[in-house]
């Protein structure tokens, strides 16, 4: 039987029937809490797009919290996507480049496909991914409808990017009772879990089974929920595809060699000819945001001690992150596609071998090892990668089994013709077409996916994978291997041509991160991830050590 949370009454309960038989010639009809909307029939699955969950922050609302909306009358239509947030030019050239046909600061809108006959069916909250500063949940890569063939209900999501939804600044901060500022876009994102929680048993959803999922800086706002308190008990399970935990700048304080946020944002509106707050909410959002990106401003979330109340190494430290499973990891060539992140490689092998000794001391024979002078170019993509992805998948994973929650972590390395033709083996989100079924709608850049029945066998395992943990926290898949909890002898999944289980992923590269990020914390002035192998600095001895 379908426990509802308290917030859904009576009345909501009597309206979340179903969706089989509420139809009308224009496609079928929900009557939710929200209020009643109109969408779209498409082979058994009820569409519905451009729900707005919160209201616009335009305006005085400018770097606010999202603000509920208020129930509309009549029957809205839900037929077509919402703008998305408002974002800069795409990189040239970028796989990745896929601009919104559509942007605006009213862009707090949200996606759901639904089985016709769902009833109390899991839900999978897709959180888009693009730096916080790119992106949209009306990229068709991330079409739910795939997944919602599975028999699970699936929502996707806009929320405020660059610095319409990450500015801190001390104006800000004095408007706020709380007396914090930035963290905007994973305000909007708490605003639309909170809206799920209301409304999606309307749509044949279990607000009691709602995994949060997400990719890249998706998958860094899915750790920044886990960490956040006021997203607790709005999600039961989580899945970070290649999440960086990257050092956070603070609100107030320098730390890990970040400014504080409210400088950040002193300094960037200083650039832009701006001296208070008033001046920058007047300021034209596509101006402001493009000019924002050209001065360098980067989106992060804000350590301020409330939405997010410590760097997210120390909360899972403490053990304070959510109390859910997880199913994390990431990709064998990230750093091909991102090579932007990479240092400029030395000019020899000795070269290399003395930064690296020069770098990280007692601890450079451990680094050698794993990345050797023998291929300079491949060690440090390799070296770069795990030092963001790879050291981040299995700490989640190894935290959440310290909690004592199943936990379960992959290695995603398939390639295929047109991607390693191109350099590119299992790049940056390659895993997505193959986890969302999607592969037939890559953006334009994107070595393309060949429509063979190898591929679509993986992408079939995939899907059964990730439906199947949204359903039961347990990811199985019938005919395929069973993937064991990281709990199991580090076990992990390795996806190439086919699923295969394993065990200890990379030995020695877990621990190598682990232990350079420790010298830094306790350091305290030092950022980790994007310092690695030959751009580090010089790592701190630990005492007692010459």
């Amino acid at each position: 039987m379908l426990t509802l949370p308290h917030a859904l009454t009576a009345a909501a309960l009597a309206a979340a029937m179903p969706l089989a038989g509420q139809t009308a010639a224009g496609g079928p009809i929900v009557r939710a809490p929200a209020g009643a909307l109109r969408g779209i029939e498409d082979g058994g699955l009820a569409i519905f797009k451009g729900i707005p969950y919160a209201m616009p922050p335009v305006g005085p609302a400018r770097w606010k919290p999202p603000a509920p909306m208020p129930p509309w009358p009549g029957v809205r239509k839900a037929i077509a996507f919402g703008p998305a947030s408002v974002q800069p030019k795409p990189r040239p050239g970028s796989l990745y480049a896929n601009p919104p046909l559509a942007m605006s600061e009213d862009c707090l809108s949200l996606n759901i496909w639904a089985p016709r006959e769902a009833r109390a069916a899991p839900v999978l909250v897709w959180i888009h991914g693009g730096a916080l500063i790119w992106g949209a949940s009306s990229e068709a890569l991330y079409d739910g409808a795939a997944l919602a063939r599975q028999g699970i209900v699936v929502v996707s999501l806009n929320y405020r990017l660059g610095i319409l939804g990450y500015l801190a600044h001390p104006d800000l901060s004095a408007e706020s009772p709380e007396q914090v500022s930035g963290n905007y876009g994973l305000l909007d994102q708490i605003a639309a879990l909170q809206w799920v929680r209301r409304n999606i048993a309307a749509f044949g959803g279990d607000p009691a089974n709602v995994t949060i999922a997400g990719e890249s800086a998706g998958a860094l706002s899915v750790m920044y929920l886990m960490a956040a308190p006021a997203a607790r008990g709005l999600f039961a399970k989580a899945i970070a595809e290649s999440a960086y935990m990257i050092s956070t700048p603070e609100l107030k304080e320098p730390r890990f060699g970040h400014e504080p946020a409210e400088a950040a944002g002193l300094r960037i509106a200083s650039k832009l000819g701006a001296n208070d707050i008033a001046t920058l909410r007047a300021m034209d959002a596509a101006t402001l945001t493009e000019r924002a990106s050209q001065a360098g401003y980067p989106p992060s979330g804000t350590v301020d001690g409330c939405i997010l109340p410590r760097q997210i190494v120390e909360v899972l430290d403490r053990g304070e992150q959510a109390p859910v499973p997880l199913l994390a990891g990431f990709n064998s060539g990230e750093i091909r596609s991102l090579r932007f992140l990479a240092p400029p490689p030395p000019a020899d092998a000795a070269a290399y071998e003395a930064a690296i000794r020069h770098r990280y001391g007692d601890l450079a024979d451990a680094f050698l090892g794993l990345y050797p002078s023998g291929d300079i170019g491949e060690s440090i993509l390799a070296a770069t990668r795990d030092a963001m992805y790879g050291w981040t998948a299995e700490r989640l994973a190894a935290k959440q089994t310290a909690l004592g929650l199943p936990a379960y972590l992959y290695l995603f390395d398939h390639g295929y013709p047109a991607a390693d033709a191109a350099g590119l083996h299992a790049f940056h989100a390659s895993e997505i077409p193959y986890a969302l079924g999607t592969a037939d709608r890559t953006p334009t850049y994107w070595p393309k996916v060949p429509a063979t029945a190898a591929e679509a066998k993986l992408s079939d395992a995939m899907i059964a994978y990730w439906t199947s943990f949204a359903r039961s926290g347990a990811p199985r898949a019938a005919d395929r291997p069973a993937w064991q909890p990281y709990a199991a002898n580090a076990a992990y999944m390795h996806f190439a041509e086919v699923p295969r289980a394993a065990d200890h992923l990379a030995p020695g590269m877990y621990p190598l991160h682990e232990e350079v990020v420790r010298r830094r914390r306790e350091a305290g002035n030092i950022a980790w991830n994007w310092n690695m192998g030959v751009a580090a600095p010089p790592l701190p001895t630990p005492p007692g050590r010459p």
